[in-house]
């Protein structure tokens, strides 16, 4: 009786032993983080996880049984198991933030893309790796964009140069220094990345209600903090501090920040051997006060001081082919001193009328003193090198082609100020805008040219290029010894500007198809008195369109095609030509765009991408034809070309490791001009292919250990030529441009990671990482040094290799 009763209380207990197992594990976030008070459930079963992540579920034996992990700050995750024995399994999922499906659904915003512009994430600014880090690093990896002077912060845009682009600041267009003739001396960009909070960019068909441009739109906005913080960075290259916080009841917010590079570490890296260390300097602020719901002021401020006093000591370049190889030693004396002081201030008034009327009005003002003194004194030797592997001066220069000196002057000052009054208004209505604004610009520009060049070879002193006459070495010459180069000018020139626009934007439907567009023109009067003698009056009018459909498909894509009449009225730059002289009548560049796009939005292997095609088309006339040199454009400043522009651009962005965004870029480009009618040849930003991957990626068991990669493959660019010959002798390409730049970097504490007790508890902020510049350590060239050969009269173009490969240390925190 007793055995029956056990029997009886125990079977059943037997029995779901014999049938059940325990299915237990450890819940954790991306960040290996523990994660409690996670339920787990199936049916009507269910348990939690403990502080420690830690749960213990019991589950049937070979049954299959959907597992569901929830949280209320993470996505949920169901898993179907099945346990076939009765010793159990571990099972340890690792959930993902709920927040990093938000930021996806933000991003998403087809009224920029129906504008053609792209809406960079800041994040990767700030975490993208290469010499100058910020916005135009960025833009390098953009499709039609390219830039083969990693010293530079300037871009050119689908055939444009550096002085096509516009970029704005708030609203208030920025310029950058005049005088500036290679990417070293230039320092630091004008926009600060640690004080952005948008970033918009469009390479063509932009709207009326931007500038008078003819390439492309960097349009910055900076942020009203919302909270009090200050973010330190700094690393081999220089630091920056910023401050940001809200006062008087945040009816106050200001943001500031302070700048210091210091490019010694590339300078070292280049073929020219140097002593010096080039030091640029930047204070800028953004302040803004809230008087009311309905009225706000603004003020925008910057100071930049670039110091660049350079010493060169001697160079040794090797180029030519395998079977004629040749060298170039020089050696140097003498320094150039430079200084490039800039200050630019800005106030701007918003005042919200109604809810549907806003009135914004600036005054700004932009002032550059720049001061560039050198005098510069290179012997030169140009060798064959001995090319046989057999001989005992295997590599050493056997033959002199050229000896030579050259010494070169300049005692150049500069003060240009830039004044401008500007109002503008948007009225919005249901899914329609106007806005409309209009602005007065005064520019007063002193500039003082003091230059010259004397080349001498073989003790013959070599005579201007088209000094008549001249038959060296063969015939003596028996006149008057004058530079090979000499300008002597001082120029006052004041510009007169007056331009305005209207736009009218509409969102709508056409059936089930979402329709977006905008009609808009520009219109621009100015007038130049240069050196006592004033243009005529000129007007351009510039009318512009974008229409965008998106089709109530299964497929989430869309289809744009904007285009116009650009116009470019001329900068003191333009009207400037080589020999110094100021023609007052230059007139507007103008151009004809066409731009066709498609965007299509799709995911793959569970996660989201987006592919982007753009095709466009520019017809140029009145071309102010130039020559480039490093950053250094010199105009013709004759309006005496044509050219054209085209191509396609291709960008595949997405997720290719999940939760970092990545993306391939592609893009071909083919610009020709012709100059007085003699033909079209390759403008100086021909550049045919350009290639760019921009990939980030973490380690999975290291989820803080991050790795950035910048490749960027560009085809190359016409090679330039020599100081007053004719461009159209000189045709000859530079090297392809290939670069690869590395940055591996350690989260210690983020937004997702933050410290309660203990030292890191004291940052909001903090990581620490290694940046590889050019880690292949390829040679790229920028431009070509060219060296004449008596005999035969010969220019040789000498290629001017870039930086090297470099290892960086960053620090930055946020406290």
């Amino acid at each position: 009786m007793k055995k029956l009763l056990f029997l009886f209380l125990f079977f059943p207990t037997f029995l779901v032993a014999q049938k059940t197992t325990i299915v237990k594990g450890t819940v954790k976030n991306n960040l290996k983080q523990p994660i409690d008070k996670v339920s787990i459930t199936y049916g009507n079963t269910g348990t939690e996880t403990d502080e420690n992540g830690n749960y213990s579920i019991r589950i049937p034996v070979n049954t299959e049984v959907t597992l569901v992990f929830s949280h209320i700050s993470y996505r949920t995750l169901s898993e179907k198991i099945t346990v076939n024995n009765r010793n159990g399994i571990r099972f340890s999922p690792i959930l993902t933030l709920k927040t990093e499906e938000l930021k996806e659904i933000v991003i998403k915003d087809n009224k920029k893309e129906a504008q053609g512009i792209t809406k960079i994430d800041i994040n990767k600014v700030k975490n993208v790796v290469g010499p100058n880090a910020g916005v135009e690093n960025i833009l390098m990896t953009l499709p039609g964009v390219n830039n083969n002077n990693e010293l530079s912060t300037q871009y050119n845009v689908r055939g444009g140069n550096f002085d096509e682009n516009l970029v704005y600041v708030n609203g208030i267009e920025v310029y950058r220094p005049f005088l500036i003739r290679s990417g070293q001396q230039e320092g630091l960009s004008f926009i600060n990345t640690n004080m952005i909070q948008n970033i918009n960019f469009s390479a063509g068909g932009f709207q009326a209600r931007y500038g008078d441009k003819l390439s492309s739109v960097l349009d910055i906005t900076y942020k009203k903090p919302t909270e009090t913080a200050t973010t330190i960075d700094a690393s081999f290259l220089g630091g920056s501090a910023t401050f940001e916080g809200q006062f008087l009841n945040k009816k106050l917010s200001t943001i500031t920040g302070v700048r210091y590079r210091d490019n010694s570490l590339f300078v070292n890296s280049q073929q020219i051997e140097v002593n010096f260390r080039p030091k640029f300097t930047d204070v800028q602020t953004h302040l803004s006060y809230e008087f009311s719901e309905k009225f706000g002021l603004n003020f925008l401020g910057n100071f930049s001081l670039n110091n660049y006093n350079y010493k060169p000591l001697s160079r040794r370049t090797r180029f030519g082919t395998v079977a004629n190889p040749l060298e170039l030693i020089v050696f140097y004396n003498g320094q150039e001193q430079d200084n490039y002081l800039t200050l630019f201030g800005a106030f701007s008034a918003d005042y919200k009328i109604n809810e549907n009327f806003t009135i914004t009005t600036i005054a700004s003002r932009y002032n550059t003193q720049e001061e560039e003194y050198f005098d510069i004194a290179a012997q030169y030797n140009l060798g064959e090198v001995d090319a046989n592997i057999g001989s005992e001066n295997f590599g050493e220069v056997q033959f002199s082609q050229g000896i030579g000196s050259q010494l070169n002057h300049a005692r150049n000052d500069l003060d240009a100020l830039i004044t401008n009054f500007q109002v503008r208004g948007s009225i919005n209505k249901d899914q329609k805008q106007w806005t409309f604004g209009a602005k007065y610009q005064k520019e007063d520009i002193r500039d003082r040219i003091r230059e010259w060049e004397v080349i001498d070879s073989l003790g013959f002193s070599i005579r201007p290029p088209h000094h008549a006459g001249n038959n060296q070495p063969y015939e003596p010459f028996e006149g008057e010894i004058v530079p090979f180069q000499n300008i002597r000018k001082d120029n006052e020139v004041s510009i007169n500007r007056v331009s305005g626009f209207v736009q009218f934007d509409e969102r709508t439907f056409w059936n089930d198809h979402e329709i977006f567009y905008n009609i808009g023109v520009r219109a621009h009067h100015w007038s130049v008195t240069g050196n006592g003698i004033a243009s005529k009056n000129q007007t351009i009018i510039s009318p512009r369109a974008q229409f965008a459909i998106k089709p109530n498909w299964d497929k989430d894509m869309l289809f744009r095609i904007s285009g116009g009449l650009y116009a470019q009225p001329p900068s003191y730059r333009e009207l400037r030509d080589f020999n110094g002289n100021i023609n007052v009548d230059v007139k507007a560049q103008q151009s004809i765009h066409l731009v066709t796009g498609m965007d299509y939005s799709y995911d793959m292997w569970e996660r989201p991408f987006k592919l982007t095609v753009e095709a466009y088309y520019k017809d140029l006339n009145d071309v102010n034809a130039y020559t480039v040199d490093n950053v250094r454009i010199r105009y013709r400043a004759d309006n005496a070309a044509t050219a054209y522009a085209y191509g396609v651009d291709i960008r595949l962005n997405g997720e290719f490791v999940p939760g970092s965004e990545s993306w391939v870029s592609l893009g071909y480009l083919k610009t020709e001009e012709n100059i007085n009618n003699q033909g079209f040849i390759a403008r100086p930003t021909d550049q045919r292919i350009k290639f760019g991957i921009l990939f980030q990626d973490y380690v999975p068991n290291l989820p803080n250990l991050k790795a950035y990669l910048n490749l960027v493959y560009n085809s190359g660019l016409p090679g330039g030529s020599p100081a007053y010959a004719d461009v159209y002798q000189f045709q000859q390409r530079l090297r392809d441009y290939r670069r690869a730049d590395l940055g591996i970097s350690y989260v210690f504490t983020d937004a997702n990671k933050r410290y309660q007790t203990g030292w890191l508890s004291n940052f909001k902020e903090l990581t620490a990482g290694l940046e590889l510049f050019n880690m292949f350590d390829i040679q790229n060239a920028i431009t070509n040094t060219w060296v004449r050969d008596v005999y035969s009269k010969t220019q040789f173009g000498i290629p001017n290799f870039m930086t090297g490969r470099v290892l960086n240390f960053k620090i930055g925190m946020k406290l």
